[in-house]
Formats: structure tokens, sequence, C-alpha cells
């Protein structure tokens, strides 16, 4: 990890995501008059050119919105194509699925999972429409001027950032073991000189890329869904093998949602309700919320935050599905009571807790704030890097692989079938105070993603930090098990030799590592008690903050 960065502070409005580009574009909006959504718009149609491994015209968006008076939550998931079902997975696959993939965030249990690349797990894309469904809800500026810096950047070309750069590198070797039709076109729109990554400081255009973003500009993401890119988008699965068609994506449509919330130390933290998994988040926080933290040591204390966020995890990869397909138990996994029984399984040692029985009833991140008091936290992706690697001839974008994160077992919630939402690891956060909002906070990547939440909310409501000290602070990251990833820890907050020797006594099984990609891209704009903002940006990513 680079050096730690200052905190940017606004008197008027400001903007923070992973790629520099795209945030100079949400600036440019908000300088132009635009509001917060329109700045935040304008960032991630710019991210899908900018930052292409991450997130793309042909993945999901999910955001929540402050008005200025109360908070609007927005699902634009897609849903899987009518023809996918179990026994289709099953068949394409020989029977046995497919390996579960490391890191896959949409995991619920050791055996067989959903392919991870291919059409079998492409779901129908719903950023196009998200965007098109903020807009007319909340937008300033008209909807295609929100396109400009991303379809200059696609026509003409940018050159490419360093992290960016790194990551579409591993892309390029993953790529080259995939065979089959599906995959031709990705080689053809994003490698280089024969078949390499672009390299640091390379200027990459993708003209198709362009042409398609016009088209969605232009027609209000219509096109995308009835016109002309869902009749190639559809013909290109008819002839390689794919399930998505013209009914597929003529029927989506996104879902605005009310944010669900959890107390923390005179806070609430807002969160989406399934089929995300920004429940286990809140889960984590409601547990952590009834022990003091002034009185814990810091194995202690962070001992506390592992063990909850597990027990939060092991709720979400057992209930998190559709809700409009099985009945999830969000409000009673959220109340009081269900969070001290959870709180009394935690002990001194390192657990792998069962999930409970509440009573039945690749990512890109940013967020955008303005003058009026108007705040954004937006995440989008295609999920598992460059998601499925199939990329339909002439648009220039992929198709996310969000269908990885179904369930192959029978008997679960998240089981995959027809017109489904799969379970999602994509989660907008933010933080209010009494009613009163504090900011828009996130930190990407799959199954860090409610870790990260649980620590840079812990960091600003119980150490105080600033945005950009509590994005700065190293953190610690679980998948399964007893094993735990910690950062090298230097400094205030660090992960220090004693503090993994006190863990490693409690049961963890604890690696430091030096690879800071493992931990996850976060950004943060917190509202000032005298206006204005202070706003930090992931040093761990090629982002910034900017304001004015």
């Amino acid at each position: 990890m680079s050096a730690p960065r200052q905190p940017l502070f606004a008197p008027h409005g400001a903007v923070a995501t992973s790629q520099p580009l795209a945030a100079a574009a949400g600036l440019a909006v908000l300088r132009r008059g635009g509001n917060a959504v329109d700045a935040a718009l304008a960032t991630a149609i710019t991210l899908t050119v900018v930052q292409p491994g991450s997130n793309d015209i042909g993945g999901d968006l999910f955001a929540i919105v402050w008005d200025g008076e109360r908070l609007h939550g927005l699902n634009a998931s897609g849903r899987s194509p009518a023809r996918l079902t179990r026994e289709l997975v099953l068949a394409a696959t020989g029977g046995r699925g497919a390996e579960p993939t490391p890191g896959h965030g949409g995991a619920q249990a050791v055996g067989p999972a959903m392919p991870a690349r291919g059409w079998l797990p492409v779901t129908v894309p719903g950023a196009p429409a998200g965007w098109r469904d903020l807009h007319e809800r909340f937008g300033r500026l008209p909807f295609a001027e929100l396109f400009t810096d991303a379809v200059g950047y696609a026509e003409h070309g940018f050159p490419v950032s360093p992290r960016v750069a790194a990551s579409w590198a591993r892309s390029v070797e993953l790529h080259a073991g995939l065979t089959g039709a599906e995959y031709a076109e990705w080689g053809r729109v994003f490698t280089v000189d024969g078949g390499r990554a672009p390299r640091v400081g390379q200027r990459w255009r993708n003209p198709d890329a362009a042409g398609t973003l016009r088209r969605i500009a232009a027609t209000g993401a219509a096109d995308f869904y009835t016109g002309r890119i869902a009749e190639t988008l559809a013909g290109c699965a008819a002839r390689t093998g794919g399930l998505l068609d013209g009914d597929d994506l003529a029927g989506h449509a996104s879902t605005w949602v009310q944010p669900v919330r959890a107390g923390y130390r005179g806070h609430e933290v807002w969160e989406l309700p399934p089929n995300g998994q920004g429940v286990a988040a809140l889960l984590a926080l409601n547990i952590l919320d009834g022990v003091e933290p002034s009185g814990l040591d810091p194995v202690e204390r962070l001992h506390w935050q592992v063990e909850a966020v597990k027990l939060g995890f092991a709720d979400a990869h057992a209930y998190v599905a559709d809700p409009d397909r099985v009945s999830v138990p969000t409000a009673d996994l959220l109340t009081p009571e269900y969070a001290a029984a959870r709180r009394e399984l935690v002990t001194a040692a390192a657990g792998t807790p069962p999930p409970g029985d509440p009573a039945r009833g690749g990512t890109v991140y940013l967020c955008a704030a303005d003058q009026g008091g108007m705040m954004v936290s937006l995440i989008q992706s295609n999920y598992l890097g460059f998601g499925s690697y199939v990329v339909p001839a002439g648009l220039g974008f992929g198709l996310q692989n969000r269908g990885a994160g179904f369930s192959l077992d029978p008997a679960h919630p998240n089981v995959v079938a027809p017109g489904k939402r799969p379970f999602h690891t994509i989660i907008p956060g933010f933080l209010t105070r009494d009613g009163e909002p504090v900011g828009p906070f996130g930190v990407m990547g799959g199954h860090m993603q409610p870790q990260g939440h649980v620590q840079v909310v812990s960091a600003t409501v119980d150490d105080g930090l600033d945005p950009q000290a509590a994005l700065d602070r190293p953190r610690w990251y679980w998948h399964a098990g007893r094993s735990l990833l910690v950062e090298p820890g230097l400094g205030s907050g660090g992960v220090g030799p004693d503090v993994v020797g006190g863990l490693r006594a409690r049961g963890h099984e604890v690696t430091v590592e030096p690879d800071a990609s493992a931990f996850g891209y976060g950004q943060a704009i917190w509202r000032l008690p005298d206006g204005g903002y202070v706003a930090g940006s992931e040093p761990r990513a090629d982002g910034c903050a900017v304001g004015y």
C-alpha cells in the first residue's frame, strides 16, 4: 500500500472513486450545474471505459441516494434467463457443477458451484437501466450529457492507469485458458499487440463501446433492452450457446427499495436489502454494538470484529436470495433480540459458526455529494474480473457473470432458477446520525465488502477518523474457516507482530498478506458540520477524491 493520503476538504461538492479520470468526469458535471446523481452517473458511466475489468456496460448496479430529506435505494440487478434451470447447469457440467471459486463471495457451501465463466452465469445486465432510472427520478442535466467523457475516452483513447493495468494483465492470462466461440471477441476488444494487456500509460481505445454508449444515451437505455443492442446480444447468445434472449432483456426492470439499517453507537448504518449481502455488515454491527470497545485491547477488539463478521456471513449465506422468489427474513435477522442471541456465541477462541434461526416471515464503488446536500452511494460491477469473458461482437463490452452467485443446492433459497436474481456481493453503504446524514461510503471486493464496511464504520465512529484515515488503516479479511488475512501493520490501528501473535493464540490462522488487492477498495464522503464535505479515496487503487 502507498503512503497515507491527505483527506480532501471541499466547500461545495465532491466525488470519490477508484480511477482519476472517472472522478474528474463527475466533478466536471458538478461544475456544469449537475447535482450529485448526475455526477455519480457520469462517474459510473466513465468507469465502464477506464476500468473495464472491474465493471462494464454489461454489469449490475446498486445505489443509495440521500435526496436532502430521506434515503432511497435502487436495486438495478438483473435476472437469470428464463431458460436457465438447475438441471440444465448440471447437464452442461456433466452433473458435477464447477469447483467453488476461491474468494467467491456468493458461495453458499463447499461443493459443486455454478460455473464462473461463459454463458451459464450470465444474467441480464442491469446497469444501463439503473443509470436511466436514477436520472429519471433525480437527475438535473440532460441524460446524454452525462456520457460525454465516457464516449470521448472510448473513441479517442486514454492512458491506462497502474492498478488497472496490473489486474488487466492477470485477466489476459486467465482468458488464454478459455476455449469456445463465446470468448473470441474478448481478445479482439480487450487485448493489444497480438494478445497482451495494455501497459501502464499506454493509450487504449474501444470505439465499439463508444457506439454502444451513444445509443444508450440517445434512447434512455431503451436500445439496450428492446432495440439494436438487444438484438445483437440475443443473436450472439443464439450463435454461441447462450440462453439470454430478447424476452429476457425486454422484461428487465429495476426495483426501488427501502434501505435497511443497524444502530451503531448513536449512528445508523444503512444498506440495501437482499438480494445483496449488505445484511451481513448490519448483522455484524448489531452484534458489535453490544460490546464496549474502550474496554478491549487490540487483540480482543479485532477478535470480536472477525467473529461478528463470521456470524453475519453465516446468516447472509443461509438466507439471502431474491426476495421476489422466496421469503427472506430480513427484519427478523436485524432485531436487537436476535443480535443479543448471536452475540452470546462469541467466545475467546476463533469459531466457525452455523447460521442462526430467526423467526420466519470484480467491482467499482463511487460516491458523490453536491452543494444542495444530495449525496449518492453507488456501486456497479461485472464480477470476478471481466465477468463472463463473453463480449458480443461489435458492442465493445463484456457481460457479467453474476449467476455464479447462485447455489446448486436444491434446498437452498438461492438455488439457481429461471428469471431469478442471484445472491449479490456489491453493496453501497450510507451513514447517518440521529437521522441526519453523515455520508456515503463503500468498500468493493466480493466477500470483503461487508467486512470493509464494518472496519470503516468502526474507524469512523469508534476512533473518530476522517474518511481518508479510515480508508488508509490496515485491514483484515476473512473468507472461510479460521483463516484470516491481515495487512502488514504500521502506525495507529496497525496489525503488528504482537497483535498477530495474540490472534493466533485465539485460534485464528493468520497470514500477513502484502498484496493489497485482497483487502478491497473503498471511498467515503462525510458532511462537515459547518458546510461542505471531507472525502477520502482508496490508497490501494488508482483513484482519488476531487471537489470544488
